[in-house]
């Protein structure tokens, strides 16, 4: 009896069955180091009062009540989704805008690319730094400047963060304006549409992966944002309520969580703790809800 021949494709099984946990092992305890249990962790830290973790000391839901009396948090909670949901919609309908140009054959495109993008390479804090002096620089000439009036602050995190996030996307637009199909295309050419109508009907309806993804970062990166606001506002100007509750009027989540974890009150650790796992269900909720929303409007090509 001649002996089974193995083909090169049943090795190639057999040795993936064999190896997987080798490779597979070391990034799911990477996984679970890094990211796993600090999250359990936090939970956990979030319902006790503590200086070092070693000293944690459970006190039920106290954190999370102080969380929700705080003012600032309920200031920096609304401010943060107002800041997010601006420049939602500014950085995509730029960024698709400026990627539906640059696919257009116009001449220099591929450096229009490379200059759009570069600013997404500048760290946060540097970018906050750079914009700071250039609108103290502009709102010199008005007696003021960025953390002077709240209204110039939020505008000015606006401004940064389209100049920083807008290259980014464009490169994401541009991979989903390239792939829609170039016979659909000739179709809606050949019945007469308009170039609006091709935009509204065809182009943008093949191009909603590419929409659902930049919605997604433009979202969760407004809610997230730490270090640029730090830098070109650090949450000023501070305004004292009748209570007398200090408020940090251009304070965003992030920031008021750090700040309130460096307060040298007792509390301070855990309720800053708690605010950071109310902050994760937030992000975490209004992201698969986005996601979930803009994917049933996808084509299936």
């Amino acid at each position: 009896m001649k002996p089974k021949k193995i083909s090169g494709y049943n090795m190639i099984q057999a040795s993936t069955r064999r190896w997987w946990p080798l490779f597979l092992g070391p990034v799911v305890a990477a996984f679970i180091i890094g990211f796993v249990w600090p999250f359990i962790q936090g939970i956990y830290l979030s319902f006790c009062q503590f200086k070092l973790i070693a000293d944690a000391k459970p006190i039920g839901i106290g954190n999370y009540i102080r969380a929700f009396q705080d003012a600032s948090f309920t200031h920096a909670f609304w401010y943060t989704a107002l800041y997010a949901l601006v420049s939602l919609v500014l950085i995509n309908v730029l960024a698709f805008a400026v990627a539906y140009a640059l696919t257009q054959n116009i001449k220099g495109s591929n450096l229009f690319r490379t200059v759009f993008f570069m600013p997404n390479l500048i760290g946060g804090i540097v970018l906050g730094h750079i914009w700071s002096m250039i609108f103290d620089g502009i709102l010199s000439k008005f007696s003021t400047s960025i953390v002077m009036d709240s209204k110039y602050g939020f505008w000015g995190l606006i401004i940064l963060m389209c100049w920083q996030q807008i290259g980014y996307m464009m490169i994401i637009y541009i991979a989903g304006l390239q792939a829609v199909p170039e016979d659909m295309m000739e179709a809606a050419r050949i019945d007469g549409a308009t170039k609006a109508q091709t935009l509204f009907k065809v182009t943008i309806p093949n191009v909603m992966p590419s929409i659902t993804i930049c919605m997604f970062l433009s979202l969760t990166n407004g809610f997230k944002l730490f270090d640029q606001n730090l830098a070109l506002t650090a949450g000023q100007p501070i305004v004292t309520q009748p209570g007398g509750t200090t408020i940090k009027t251009t304070e965003m989540l992030a920031l008021n969580i750090f700040t309130t974890y460096n307060n040298s009150s007792a509390n301070a650790h855990g309720t800053a703790q708690a605010k950071a796992v109310i902050f994760f269900i937030l992000v975490a909720g209004l992201g698969l809800a986005q996601l979930a929303y803009t994917r049933n409007k996808e084509v299936q090509q």
